[in-house]
């Protein structure tokens, strides 16, 4: 049955025709964009996600190649740190060390304080333990300002001297310089103790940029050499004292040190940025007499 519905022009339909060949092309103009982007971000995203898989397969194997547990530095106490004498650096008992087994902290006036920290009584040498990490660039410049002052007092007798190692800031460095040199420094205090604080002072002297690369392990040998510790080269290239560092910083966090330096002075904690250290040790000093 044919329509009564009179047929549009020619010109009229044309136009028709023609707009909606237009709205196609745009559609799939809008389409083929929202693709493209899709495709974009699809590749951006497993770009990603294959960078996340790489940086943690790093980090598993650096922390898997590290046993929980290890042989201490001899000199090395149990707490982590290295106290020092007149002629290099107290004996301590030979011992292996587990980062899962560090000791509790103690309390002195209701305040918790790291294992090991004690308030000498009146006559004694007042206590100094220093947490410093050899990526820190404040504790360069406290060892700058203070390190030898202190050396002084410990070999007067006014102080004991400690220091222990922090690790944190491995965090900031692509190849574990704080664990690396923190390394250097067991190796040294282990085969020449008496060279220890010249080579703390030169590590620090040559401090490298937080957050690079760090000092490679042939220059943390040299540097030991050049202190007067001998050839640590394999000892620095190599993991052996790499557990008591993990050991070490695992009590810093256990503790809950703030972070570095970070000095107790007769069992009591200095706040860096609070107090004139050499003001507030002096005062212990003469109080302690």
């Amino acid at each position: 049955m044919a329509s009564n519905t009179p047929r549009p022009p020619k010109a009229e339909r044309n136009a028709t025709a023609r707009e909606q060949a237009r709205q196609l092309h745009a559609r799939q103009q809008t389409a083929a964009k929202r693709n493209s982007l899709f495709l974009k971000l699809g590749v951006v995203v497993a770009v990603v996600a294959i960078i996340a898989i790489v940086v943690t397969l790093v980090l598993q194997n650096n922390k898997t190649s590290i046993p929980d547990a290890g042989q201490a530095p001899s000199h090395g106490n149990k707490f982590g740190g290295y106290t020092l004498t007149p002629d290099g650096l107290t004996d301590t008992p030979t011992m292996s060390v587990d980062k899962e087994a560090v000791p509790d902290a103690g309390t002195i006036d209701g305040k918790k304080v790291p294992g090991g920290v004690t308030e000498g009584k009146k006559g004694e040498p007042v206590q100094v333990v220093i947490y410093a990490d050899m990526s820190c660039p404040v504790c360069k410049d406290f060892e700058t300002q203070y390190g030898a002052e202190l050396e002084k007092m410990a070999d007067a007798g006014d102080i004991t001297l400690e220091y222990r190692i922090a690790t944190f800031l491995d965090r900031t460095s692509p190849t574990n310089y704080s664990s690396r040199a923190a390394n250097a420094v067991a190796c040294v205090a282990d085969s020449k103790p008496e060279a220890f604080s010249d080579y703390l002072t030169a590590l620090f002297e040559q401090q490298p940029e937080e957050g690079s690369k760090g000092l490679p392990n042939a220059k943390l040998a040299k540097i030991a050499e050049e202190s007067g510790a001998g050839d640590i080269s394999s000892c620095a290239d190599g993991t052996e004292f790499r557990p008591w560092a993990d050991y070490v910083n695992a009590g810093f966090q256990k503790y809950e040190i703030g972070g570095t330096p970070s000095a107790y002075i007769n069992g009591h904690e200095w706040k860096i940025g609070e107090e004139d250290f050499k003001q507030v040790l002096d005062k212990a000093v003469a109080d302690n007499k």
